[in-house]
């Protein structure tokens, strides 16, 4: 949880940073590219949570992968070296993003579907969105067949679930009743 809290306290203060240059959106990007290589690429992961490796190993390796990034997210990548605090990169990446959206009034609708969203749904779960919020909203979907169709919609703390494996669920209960 503390590592949770100190990603959150660096990505606002990068935020703030990047802000007060008027390169959020920029460092956003960086951060969402950050966040996404180091989860789908294993070898990274492990090379930056590697307590063997040394900080300036880490730091240079990060400037050669990363070398199209913002000066602040370079910046960023300095001050983990000199904090020893690389294994946080991943979160404070995935902080920023969300202190971004908040700090931008974007709210971030996850939508599960079965099957990669088309436009016609995507028009649905639009129209039930706003329903639910007036902020601009950012759709992430989420594909997971076992929901069997339909969708699952999951903004902030409120959920909205028209699958058919809920309704069918649902439908059991009502039977054994």
């Amino acid at each position: 949880m503390a590592s949770t809290r100190a990603a959150i306290r660096y990505a606002k203060a990068i935020l703030d940073l990047a802000n007060s240059k008027g390169v959020a959106e920029v460092v956003n990007n960086d951060m969402k590219s950050i966040a996404s290589a180091i989860q789908t690429n294993e070898e990274l992961s492990t090379f930056i949570q590697n307590p063997t490796t040394k900080g300036e190993v880490k730091e240079s390796a990060l400037l050669e992968v990363f070398a199209n990034v913002n000066g602040i997210t370079k910046g960023l990548f300095h001050l983990l070296f000199e904090n020893k605090r690389f294994e946080i990169l991943e979160a404070i990446a995935i902080q920023y993003s969300h202190v971004f959206d908040e700090s931008n009034g974007i709210e971030v609708a996850k939508v599960t579907t079965a099957i990669p969203m088309d436009a016609d749904l995507e028009a649905k779960v639009l129209a039930k969105i706003a329903t639910l919020s007036d902020k601009k909203i950012t759709i992430e979907n989420i594909v997971d067949p076992s929901i069997i169709g339909g969708f699952i919609l999951r903004i902030g703390d409120k959920q909205y679930n028209a699958s058919v494996a809920n309704r069918l669920q649902v439908l059991k209960r009502e039977l054994s009743n």
